[in-house]
């Protein structure tokens, strides 16, 4: 995909939460193909922006347009959207294996593009589907994660849970990828490998990718874009300018450390 269109365009976006302002007149833009992460410290309305940006929760004003047209009409272009978001929360005893998790994310596209239609909608999810079997299968292998088909998805391991997660996200094609803290619960190999991956398969499938971050130097070794945020956007840029001190100190205040990863 060339690096020439918004993919994904913000303005003055605004949200509160009850009485309390989260952001404020937040505005970006995203093009095409580019890794863009946002960083910022605990409470800075990071988690916010990503599902403010999905219509998860609502905005007190500003507008969020994805592939051209408000979020609130994309229709089946919703499904051109991939998201992990921070906390997966579900019963480990639930009896799903990584195939049927994966499987959920594969929806044949309707062609009345009508959002309300529930029953056609189920009956897409859960239809024993040659298509889909193959979908499912393709992003499994593709995330090295095929071997984990049958296995309980109680059973695995925090970076296990990850590509299985990222597996779901790549079982039908996707325009724009959005990871709200992908990385947490991972450790620091598994991370740097996760990001190996990510960066491959963005190459592949020419995604946009979205991601919230803690991990600085990860960011800064293979982001393209980074949105320094602190309930507002304090920079952005190319990673070697937003991650200056100067633009960290200004982020985060001046108990911040740099973590540098070893390996």
């Amino acid at each position: 995909m060339t690096i020439d269109a918004a993919v994904l365009k913000v303005e003055g976006l605004t949200v509160f939460q009850g009485n309390y302002l989260t952001l404020r007149d937040v505005s970006f833009e995203l093009l095409s193909g580019t890794n863009t992460a946002i960083v910022g410290p605990n409470g800075a309305g990071k988690s916010t922006l990503v599902q403010a940006i999905l219509d998860l929760i609502p905005h007190s004003s500003g507008t969020v347009n994805i592939f051209g047209r408000p979020i609130s009409r994309l229709g089946n272009l919703r499904l051109q959207i991939g998201y992990m978001p921070q906390n997966f929360i579900f019963d480990r005893s639930f009896p799903i294996s990584v195939g049927e998790l994966v499987g959920l994310g594969w929806v044949r596209e309707s062609k009345s593009d009508n959002r309300n239609n529930k029953n056609g909608f189920l009956r897409n999810l859960f239809q024993p589907d040659r298509e889909k079997l193959a979908a499912v299968e393709k992003a499994l292998q593709r995330t090295d994660a095929l071997h984990l088909r049958n296995q309980a998805i109680g059973t695995l391991s925090g970076g296990q849970f990850k590509r299985v997660l990222l597996a779901y996200c790549l079982v039908m094609p996707r325009k724009l990828l959005v990871l709200d803290e992908a990385f947490a619960g991972v450790d620091a190999q598994g991370t740097a490998e996760f990001y190996d991956l990510l960066n491959e398969l963005k190459q592949q499938e020419g995604w946009t990718v979205l991601q919230v971050s803690h991990d600085i130097d990860m960011v800064n070794r293979h982001c393209d874009r980074v949105i320094c945020l602190n309930q507002t956007i304090v920079c952005t840029g190319k990673p070697e300018i937003a991650l200056s001190p100067q633009n960290l100190l200004a982020t985060y205040g001046p108990n911040f450390s740099y973590y540098h990863h070893r390996h």
